[in-house]
């Protein structure tokens, strides 16, 4: 089973860093603990950026100092000494880390006429297999494959040990016919992925930089947003507003302040392409009365001023390449899902030969459910679009790739908020709960399902243009796979119409939720710590079934263990023959489920103490699902193990439902939005709703 990877190139700038950053994913998602290591590096007096991204995952923990070898100079002055030096360095990050990930060089040191070579001989020395990538621009397929292929035979001419190869920045046209030619050559694992412009697009940050300008308006957290082109605005207005692209860098001369008004206007309405910056040349600040006017002007968009000309600062902008790099959240996001849509990543790991491991960390599991969410996308309603935590987190699951989305609002309002706030949500659907054809729609559906309480179609009108009605009404007609909102609604407000239209799945009486803990080394599933205040026996014992069956769902092996104050038959009174009749019903029920109880907490997960109390039990000390007796236990015990354990706990997950709606707290971050719409999408995976008439009241 292989410690380590190298990831190679013949070349430069063939994109070797997004298929870095992709593989780094995929690893920490398998490996516990995953290193990075550059052999040959450029300076010792600047940071690596390719390092410094790497070392910006997550998952990785470890000092720069340990994740670079030696320098140009050094291997030029000593390349015997230099591999030695290498080699060392690598075998002892090896025996801290599970595997580590080798980044070959970059190809800046110009005095290195056989740069590949050198890459060749130090994955030889490392034992380390090789993932190569070649870069396919303004190449056809057959030049492609034929780039691989001399790059493998100096490989293996080396005694190096390519694995797979993959082909970056290739025509999007052409990633069928790549893969297939590469494929001919046999042996390897092959992948492609195409050309993206945002992932070579300059920050405004190093535009502002190249021209020599100075930030004059706008909030400089827009400064490391990416550029995706230019326009120059030396014509009247309407004729510039024809000519704006998404993200486009406009540059004016500075005494046309006229048009800033006019771009300012355009970039927040929403119904034109919204911009990265606008560079006035010359060297001429907007005059007072247009300061002023903006000024009065919620906005963000930075507003530069270069003292070159015109021409000269088209010039100098033009030139200017991006990278991948820490810190660019757009760039690192479009890396992972290029990464994921172009390589078939278990043909890949299958090459490598690297194994799961046994450890489950927070990461680990987060990362292993945002790939799935991946694998299958599904339809997710967004009710909330008029709160940018929602539109952020949009914008992210977009690029991510994880779900196709439907933002409730007025469109022109939706997306013109997101323009302003600066993301993009050209890739989501916008669908104003107020559309008289689908208010119709719903409205006679409800008023069909609500009848037996006396609801009318008039009443049902008024009612399905709530968002949360409006939003559960299009996961109950199949409009969308599941529903996430709460972010700015209370729980009642998110849950009740799910309770009245999608309802309960066949089977199943009641409605609960579970927290997927996330501890240092596994993953528990607590129920129900959110919804059932004191559920009977019977209740309880659904509770416990809907458990296993959403702990089976997110990758964990159920072993129920139904708690109590006491273990087995040492206690009685109500609540502890409650649990023990719970458990009965779930033995009768389900036969083929690992359950025990009563059982104490710490019988159920501490192997010890389990062989002292229940020897025999096929769950005590392994227990994986945990059935707390009331809320009260359940809520108090999750937040004291999310506090005292530092665990991350992903919930409350909604179970029971016909189909998936969960709720967000109303404090929630963009990344707990996030990941409750990736833990929905996942949910909508395994889920097969029956129809109305089916599901229970």
């Amino acid at each position: 089973m292989s410690r380590s990877v190298y990831i190679a190139s013949p070349e430069g700038a063939s994109g070797k860093s997004t298929v870095s950053w992709g593989l780094l994913n995929l690893l920490t998602q398998r490996i516990g603990r995953v290193a990075v290591f550059r052999p040959v590096f450029d300076s010792p007096d600047e940071i690596d950026p390719v390092v410094e991204l790497l070392l910006s995952h997550p998952a990785v923990q470890q000092e720069y100092a340990d994740a670079v070898g030696v320098s140009y100079a050094q291997w030029h002055a000593d390349p015997e000494g230099s591999l030695s030096d290498i080699v060392n360095a690598f075998r002892a990050l090896s025996a801290r880390y599970d595997l580590v990930l080798v980044q070959g060089s970059d190809y800046t040191d110009v005095t290195t006429g056989g740069e590949m070579a050198v890459n060749s001989v130090v994955a030889a020395n490392l034992g380390a297999p090789v993932v190569l990538v070649v870069h396919g621009r303004d190449r056809t397929p057959a030049q492609i494959r034929a780039a691989a292929a001399v790059a493998r035979t100096e490989l293996t001419s080396a005694y190096a040990h390519p694995v797979a190869v993959i082909a970056n920045r290739v025509d999007p046209a052409q990633l069928d016919e790549v893969k297939a030619l590469l494929a001919l050559d046999g042996g390897l694992a092959v992948g492609a992925i195409p050309e993206i412009p945002v992932l070579v697009a300059p920050t405004v940050r190093a535009l502002v930089q190249a021209c020599g300008g100075r930030v004059v308006r706008g909030n400089p957290a827009w400064l490391e947003r990416e550029s995706l082109g230019f326009v120059v605005a030396a014509m009247s207005l309407p004729n510039v507003l024809t000519r704006l692209t998404e993200d486009c860098t406009v540059i004016a001369p500075g005494d046309r302040s006229d048009l800033l008004p006019g771009l300012i206007l355009a970039h927040q309405s929403g119904t034109f392409p919204h911009l990265s910056c606008i560079v006035l040349t010359g060297g001429y600040a907007p005059p007072e009365p247009i300061a002023q006017l903006i000024d009065g002007i919620q906005q963000d968009l930075p507003i530069v001023v270069s003292d070159h000309g015109t021409f000269e600062t088209a010039s100098l902008l033009s030139g200017v390449r991006g990278r991948l790099e820490a810190g660019s959240p757009v760039k690192m996001e479009t890396a992972l899902r290029a990464f994921a849509d172009g390589v078939d990543s278990e043909a890949l790991l299958a090459a490598m030969d690297v194994g799961d491991s046994a450890v489950t960390t927070p990461l680990m599991f987060q990362f292993q459910l945002t790939e799935r969410a991946r694998a299958d996308r599904k339809h997710v309603v967004l009710p909330e679009a008029d709160d940018d935590r929602v539109l952020r987190a949009a914008a992210s699951l977009l690029r991510l790739g994880v779900a196709d989305l439907t933002l409730l609002g007025e469109e022109r309002a939706v997306r013109a908020r997101a323009s302003t706030i600066g993301v993009d949500l050209s890739g989501a659907q916008v669908v104003s709960p107020h559309d008289p054809e689908l208010v119709e729609r719903f409205a006679a559906e409800y008023a069909r399902i609500r009848a037996h309480k006396g609801m009318t179609l008039e009443r049902a009108r008024d009612v399905v243009t709530d968002v949360s009605y409006f939003g559960t009404m299009m996961v109950h007609l199949g409009m969308a796979d599941g529903m996430v909102s709460g972010a700015a609604h209370t729980t009642a407000h998110t849950i009740r119409p799910s309770f009245e239209i999608i309802r309960t799945a066949p089977g199943t009486a009641i409605v609960s939720s579970v927290f997927l803990m996330c501890l240092a080394d596994r993953v528990l599933v607590y129920g129900d710590c959110a919804v059932n205040p004191d559920p009977t026996a019977q209740e309880l014992a659904d509770i416990a079934i809907s458990s296993a069956a959403t702990a089976a769902q997110f990758g964990v092996q159920p072993r129920v263990a139904m708690l109590s104050y006491s273990t087995g038959s040492s206690g009685s009174g109500a609540d502890v023959d409650k649990v023990r009749q719970a458990t009965e019903i779930v033995r009768a029920q389900r036969p083929d489920l690992s359950v025990d109880g009563p059982i104490q907490y710490d019988a159920a997960v501490d192997p010890t103490v389990a062989a002292a109390k229940l020897p025999d039990s096929p769950v005590a000390g392994r227990a994986t699902v945990l059935i707390f007796p009331d809320l009260n236990t359940g809520n108090n015990t999750y937040k004291a193990v999310q506090r005292s354990a530092n665990a991350v706990a992903i919930g409350p997950v909604l179970q029971g439902l016909n189909r998936p709606v969960n709720d967000l707290s109303r404090g929630a971050l963009v990344a707990d939005i996030v990941n409750t719409v990736v833990i929905t999408a996942v949910q909508a995976q395994g889920h097969t709703p029956a129809t109305d008439q089916e599901a229970t009241s």
